[in-house]
Parts: C-alpha cells; structure tokens; sequence
C-alpha cells in the first residue's frame, strides 16, 4: 500500500486562517442582511488578515499562490459588495459598474492558479521541494516555541 503523506501547516497559521473564516463569515453576512456600514467596516480586517495569511505563508509556494488567489477573490467579493450598496453594480461606465469590473480580480486569482496549476505542480522536484519547505517552517514555529 502506497504511503499517505499527511500535510502540516503551523498552529499559529491555522489559528489565523481560522479567525479569517469568522472574520470573512461576518462581512458577507452583514452584506446579505443589508447591513451595510458594519459589512463595509469588515473589508478592513478581512482583507488585512487574508494579507497576513499570504505574508506568512510566503515561503510555500503551494500556499502563497492559493493565498494570493483568495486575496484577489476577497478583492473581487469587496468591490462587487460596494458596488451593490451604492448601487454602482451597473452603468457606473455605461452598462458597466462595479460587479462587472469585479471580475478583473477574479481573473487576478485565477491567473495565479492557473499558473500554479499549469506549470508548478506539473515540475518533477515541486512536492519534494513543497515537503521541504513545510518542514523547515514547522521546525522554525518549534524552536520559536521552545524559546
């Protein structure tokens, strides 16, 4: 039976995406339910801690792209979002208003993983050197624990 290789992220990552969730959740419900000032308040930290996410996993490539992704979707879902409580989401620029342009970075997002998915993943070494990668940073997350 072929070994499953199990995948590891550090603690400290996965307490910030977890709040990210929460953080996201909260400025898409209040959009739903037409709260509009606390929905437009919560682009602030949703989008700075998506930023962050994309910081700290920098140095894997597999979880920068992926994170570089959803910080443009998050983009894209902001503007969309302004545009439909200003009633800008049509002819802002005759038939055009911000849902439409909204798809820009969408698009954005899925330049990233196309290219991640098209050229990185197909590369010989590419899960060898993404194995390497999350191992030094774990082992980094432990020595600074351990401090």
């Amino acid at each position: 039976m072929k070994e499953q290789k199990v995948y590891h992220i550090p603690y400290k990552y996965r307490r910030v995406e977890n709040l990210h969730i929460l953080l996201w959740l909260i400025k898409d419900i209040c959009w739903a339910v037409n709260l509009k000032y606390p929905a437009l308040i919560m682009i602030i930290p949703t989008l700075t801690v998506a930023v962050l996410i994309t910081y700290q996993t920098r140095k894997i490539t597999s979880e920068l792209i992926h994170n570089l992704a959803i910080d443009f979707w998050i983009t894209a879902n902001c503007t969309w979002m302004v545009g439909e409580f200003f009633h800008w989401d049509e002819n802002l620029i005759g038939a055009y208003g911000l849902r439409q342009f909204s798809i820009i970075p969408f698009g954005i997002g899925l330049l990233f993983l196309g290219y991640y998915y098209l050229y990185y993943v197909h590369r010989p070494d590419f899960n060898e050197k993404m194995e390497k990668q999350t191992k030094i940073l774990i082992q980094e997350e432990e020595n600074r624990r351990m401090n």
